[in-house]
């Protein structure tokens, strides 16, 4: 997990970057649960949280 601190140190194309990166992780861990029952709900939901807080910081005011 990523940290706000973190986030907020990154300018807005290394934002936008993060974001697909994070979008696209999520992606695979939701096809990676298609086929069988076990999930990964942690990665899941941090991948999630992560995404929230960079668009948190590229909306804020700067």
């Amino acid at each position: 997990m990523t940290t706000m601190s973190d986030i907020t140190k990154k300018d807005a194309h290394q934002l936008s970057t993060f974001i697909a990166e994070k979008r696209e992780e999520l992606r695979q861990a939701r096809f990676a649960v298609a086929g069988s029952k076990a999930r990964d709900v942690k990665k899941m939901r941090e991948a999630k949280k992560d995404i929230a807080r960079a668009f948190t910081a590229a909306n804020a005011p700067k």
